[in-house]
């Protein structure tokens, strides 16, 4: 990594659509040496995908939660995070050292919605204790981290 590859990435992040030969143009790199760098990121894992992000709201998703979770005992990960993978509105979950086993971001249409989820996710074998947060906005919310060079 070098700041020409930070510039590449810098790029990609405002917008993952750029054409290389626009970002050719930008950095002041022949297209076949831009093209090969990309080849680099994408192989070496640095560049791990690209995607689209959708505006929860726009879709009808107008409630985010955060869930605390204990299982009862490590035996009973394996159902739960089957559970964790198959269900599309719990968008992030981190196992985690502390009070509490994992943490998990949802996304969700509205109370309801979460209700019904909360009440699956209580039912699962071995949860034991839940906390649930919801948030009333977002402050922050940043997809990736930030291609700088002092960090890569």
């Amino acid at each position: 990594m070098d700041s020409i590859d930070t510039s590449i990435l810098k790029l990609l992040q405002e917008n993952s659509r750029i054409s290389i030969s626009e970002i050719s143009s930008q950095i002041n790199l022949s297209i076949s040496a831009v093209s090969e760098r990309l080849k680099k990121l994408e192989s070496s894992g640095i560049i791990e995908q690209y995607t689209t992000i959708i505006n929860p709201v726009k879709v009808g998703k107008l409630l985010t939660a955060t869930m605390f979770l204990n299982l009862e005992s490590p035996k009973y990960s394996e159902g739960f995070l089957q559970f964790i993978q198959s269900e599309n509105e719990i968008i992030e979950c981190y196992y985690l050292a502390g009070e509490y086993d994992y943490i998990l971001k949802i996304i969700t249409q509205n109370t309801f919605t979460l209700e019904a989820l909360l009440k699956n996710i209580k039912s699962i074998r071995g949860v034991q204790k839940t906390r649930t947060i919801v948030a009333l906005s977002t402050i922050k919310n940043i997809y990736s981290v930030k291609a700088e060079e002092d960090n890569l």
